[in-house]
């Protein structure tokens, strides 16, 4: 089901007190934008939030009000959802919100009491970075790309054929995926996977991009991390059945200082673990299909990825 709440959003800047409309908007959708909060921003009672939301109010909107006209936002989430159901074989329940976020992620998954919720930032698809809204200034095109991609990632947390870590981890945690503690618990290798596979599920239903726009990089980043590639492999074997949210940190999230990249003397592009997850899922998508390598397990894509080297039988 796709959830547009972008409009929910321009009616409460127009709202008398913005703030007090804010604050309703939040709690009419509380389950759903608190896990937004908590895995992305900071959490709801934190001292800092009304300081955020604050800034969010005033912003100036002028490039998400021109989005909004020349972008049917609605029937854009109903076709990339439609793509994917189909080449996904999605077999479990998941919602496409289209929002305006507080800063952060420009898109990313969720799961809340067992329910798959994909979720996308519009204000970071204007074509045009905005300072004020800290939004990325994507082409609008490319919200089917990351529509995509968290959707993915659902279906590898929630499909009932699913032979994922993230899966496990989710079930023990009622149902509801935090960020902080798969971060924490999953090995390596599964964080790796699990960004490389929903890169690679993004590029079957979104196709005709660059593939630096699929990882989320720019062509001197995409360039830079092809030149280490042969480096992180080399460094990455002794730490992929490590556990620690650092792990996460360092390859997988964005905002990290350079102190924190900080890899064999070599300080690395931000999100690097994205392109170095594709490469390790490519043989199990080439020989699965997409449906399937998105329930493999991180171990069947070691496997798989070994016979397609010649490491092993």
């Amino acid at each position: 089901m796709i959830i547009n709440l972008v409009p929910d959003f321009m009616a409460v800047l127009n709202a008398a007190d913005p703030l007090e409309a804010y604050l309703r908007y939040i709690d009419d959708h509380l389950p759903v934008l608190s896990a937004y909060w908590h895995n992305y921003i900071l959490e709801l009672d934190s001292p800092h939030a009304e300081d955020i939301m604050r800034r969010t109010l005033d912003a100036d909107r002028r490039d998400l009000q021109a989005l909004t006209a020349a972008v049917d936002l609605s029937a854009l989430g109903d076709e990339t959802l439609a793509r994917c159901v189909d080449l996904f074989e999605i077999d479990c329940p998941i919602d496409v919100y289209l929002m305006v976020g507080v800063g952060g992620a420009n898109a990313g998954e969720l799961m809340v009491a067992g329910r798959g919720i994909a979720f996308v930032c519009v204000e970071h698809f204007t074509g045009r970075a905005n300072p004020e809204t800290l939004g990325l200034g994507m082409r609008p095109e490319l919200m089917p790309l990351w529509i995509a991609h968290e959707i993915a990632h659902n279906v590898r947390y929630g499909s009932p054929d699913s032979e994922s870590e993230m899966k496990r981890l989710v079930r023990e945690m009622n149902g509801n995926y935090d960020y902080w503690e798969t971060g924490s618990r999953a090995t390596l290798r599964e964080l790796l996977v699990n960004e490389g596979l929903a890169v690679a599920a993004s590029k079957k239903a979104a196709p005709g991009f660059q593939l630096w726009d699929y990882l989320g990089y720019t062509r001197r980043q995409y360039r830079r991390l092809r030149e280490l590639e042969a480096f992180l492999a080399h460094h990455l074997q002794g730490e992929m059945e490590s556990t620690g949210l650092g792990y996460r940190l360092r390859y997988l999230s964005g905002g990290m200082s350079a102190a924190q990249r900080l890899v064999g003397g070599k300080v690395i592009p931000e999100r690097a673990g994205y392109y170095i997850g594709l490469r390790i899922v490519e043989a199990t998508v080439a020989s699965r299909g997409i449906a399937r390598a998105l329930r493999a397990s991180a171990e069947d894509c070691r496997e798989l990825e070994d016979r397609a080297a010649g490491r092993i039988a």
